[in-house]
C-alpha cells in the first residue's frame, strides 16, 4: 500500500497492483467445451518446475510457463489464444471489483473471530470468563450443537470480494494499477480484477 495526493491536496490511501501482462492460453466455447470462458495465465515460472503437459499447453499459446492459470467467464471482447492483456485494458477513473484470498489468521477464539465480549463483569464469582464463549445450547433437547454455532476455529483464508474500488492512476510501462483503498490478501498474493 501507499498513498497519493489528489487535486485538492487530500492524502488518499491506495494499493499498487501489478496487473499484467496476462496471456490468453485457451479460449473455451459452447461448441467444444460446453461453456464459454477465457483462460488467462500470469507470472513467469521456470520450465523445469512445470509439468510436461502444462509446458505443451503454454507452447500452444507461444508463451513461457506461468505460475497462475485461471478461467474467467463473460468477457465481452473476443480474445484469441496467445493474446496478451496488459493494464491498458483498464481505464483511468473507473470502478473495479477485486477478489482474492484474505490473510489467514490460524485458530482463533470467539472474541477475535466473532467479536464476542465474554462476561463483562469480572467480579461476582467470575473466574477466567472474559474470553470464553458461554453456553452452546440446551441439554436434553436438542442434545447437540446446532450447525453454524459461532465458536472458536480457523479464521481468514477465505475468498473475499471488494466492490467498487476506484482507479486512481495507471502506469502502463510497468503494468501497475493504483486503486483507492485496500484489497484482500497479503503482499505478493494473486488477485482477480473485474470491470
Amino acid at each position: 500500500m501507499t498513498s497519493i495526493y489528489d487535486a485538492e491536496g487530500k492524502n488518499i490511501p491506495c494499493t499498487v497492483i501489478q496487473a499484467g501482462p496476462c496471456v490468453v492460453t485457451q479460449v473455451k466455447s459452447e461448441d467444444s467445451d460446453g461453456y464459454a470462458a477465457v483462460q488467462l495465465a500470469f507470472d513467469d515460472k521456470k520450465e523445469k518446475n512445470t509439468p510436461a503437459a502444462m509446458n505443451g499447453h503454454f507452447e500452444k499459446a507461444n508463451t513461457t510457463p506461468k505460475r497462475k492459470v485461471i478461467e474467467l467467464k463473460g468477457f465481452v471482447k473476443d480474445w484469441k489464444r496467445g493474446d496478451v492483456i496488459t493494464v491498458d485494458y483498464f481505464n483511468d477513473d473507473t470502478w473495479l471489483d477485486v477478489s482474492g484470498l484474505s490473510k489467514g489468521k490460524g485458530f482463533q477464539g470467539v472474541v477475535k473471530r466473532h467479536n464476542f465480549s465474554g462476561v463483562n463483569d469480572a467480579t461476582h464469582g467470575q473466574h477466567n470468563r472474559e474470553r470464553a464463549p458461554g453456553s452452546l445450547g440446551a441439554s436434553s433437547y436438542p442434545s447437540r450443537v446446532f450447525k453454524g454455532m459461532r465458536m472458536a476455529g480457523r479464521t481468514g483464508g477465505k475468498r473475499v470480494k471488494i466492490l467498487n474500488l476506484r482507479v486512481m492512476k495507471i502506469i502502463p510501462e510497468n503494468n501497475l494499477l493504483i486503486l483507492k483503498g485496500s484489497v484482500p490478501g497479503s503482499n505478493g498474493s494473486y488477485l482477480i480484477i473485474e470491470k
